[in-house]
């Protein structure tokens, strides 16, 4: 299955692109980027269609027999079932999250038989995703880190206008309305990356040599980071708070994923050991 990585590669990177532009759009209603959020997910169904196609009418074997063609296939009915929600329905939220636990899905099956496939590609891919894990958290968290520092610029701002302290450099920080912005769209890209993140960490830890444990500091630490930061979104989105209580929200929320990445990490049985 892996004689071609890069096609699998490519594969999820698409998909992980789509999957950004699924929660933008439900966060913002852009119609433009849930278009191409949409073109992105039609061209990993074609990729996975072509996929079976090849592997039914080429290799001559019946695509969902064993457990990791049935994964696969199982991956591409939940896509063409959430491509076919997006034309009929707005259940952008809905679509985000059937397509996160599709994506995992898609991911598990790929590693699966990566792992079963032992030579130098596989186990080179099964390492990229790993190294995946790693830099899309991190990116991750420098658009969080991004949205802290737009909170506190704005707490700070508000602060200064409130007392009429420094009028000459309050300029300098810019204005409150595109602080507060600001702070929000980092955060809804920070989030599904770090959702994304999150499951290739846990799909690779599942598949590789290493051990996992869910009841550990840094595993429970990163779900419970994911949990705040979709509270901090849930206030924004719903229940429309906008400036003072949200960016003191949001510098809290930050302060937690600080915890979570020094002293958890250090308290984890297989991060940083």
């Amino acid at each position: 299955m892996l004689e071609s990585k890069w096609i699998f590669e490519l594969l999820l990177i698409i998909y992980a692109l789509s999957l950004v532009g699924y929660f933008i759009d439900f966060m913002k209603q852009n119609k433009k980027v849930n278009q191409l959020a949409f073109r992105l997910l039609c061209a990993v169904w074609l990729i996975q269609t072509a996929l079976l196609l090849h592997q039914f009418f080429v290799l001559k074997t019946i695509p969902f027999l064993t457990l990791n063609d049935g994964l696969f296939f199982y991956a591409w009915i939940l896509i063409t079932f959430s491509l076919i929600l997006n034309q009929k329905f707005a259940v952008h939220f809905t679509i985000f999250f059937i397509n996160v636990f599709n994506f995992i899905i898609l991911l598990l099956s790929i590693l699966l038989n990566a792992q079963r496939l032992i030579n130098q590609q596989s186990s080179q891919f099964i390492h990229e995703i790993l190294l995946s894990h790693i830099v899309i958290t991190i990116i991750s968290y420098a658009c969080l880190t991004l949205s802290f520092v737009f909170s506190l610029m704005y707490l700070i701002q508000y602060y200064l206008l409130k007392n009429k302290k420094a009028i000459s450099f309050i300029w300098r920080f810019g204005n409150l309305k595109w602080l507060d912005h600001y702070s929000f769209m980092t955060v809804i890209i920070g989030v599904p990356l770090l959702i994304i993140g999150i499951s290739c960490g846990i799909v690779w830890a599942y598949v590789s040599t290493t051990e996992f444990y869910w009841i550990d500091f840094k595993t429970l630490g990163s779900i419970i980071v994911v949990v705040v930061y979709m509270l901090y979104l849930f206030l924004r989105v719903v229940k429309k708070y906008k400036g003072k209580i949200v960016s003191v929200y949001n510098i809290g929320a930050f302060l937690l994923l600080l915890l979570n990445y020094f002293l958890f990490s250090l308290l984890s049985n297989f991060h940083f050991n």
